[in-house]
């Protein structure tokens, strides 16, 4: 399942929720207010620019999954 980020509307507060792929922010509350008005926010990832692989034993450094 992927990991979506939402911010309220109400206290602007932000967090991370897993869900289905598709899946909508109906039924979810605001964690810290308790508001029903959430919107889902672009996520964004570490990459480097140079082409380069990063250090061996760092995040994102090997040949994939171990």
């Amino acid at each position: 399942m992927p990991l979506y980020e939402y911010a309220c509307t109400e206290c602007g507060h932000r967090f991370e929720i897993l869900q289905r792929l598709g899946e909508d922010g109906d039924g979810l509350e605001c964690s810290q207010c308790g508001a029903a008005r959430l919107e889902k926010q672009f996520s964004t990832f570490a990459s480097t620019s140079d082409g380069k692989s990063a250090p061996a034993g760092s995040c994102g450094g090997g040949s994939g999954f171990t």
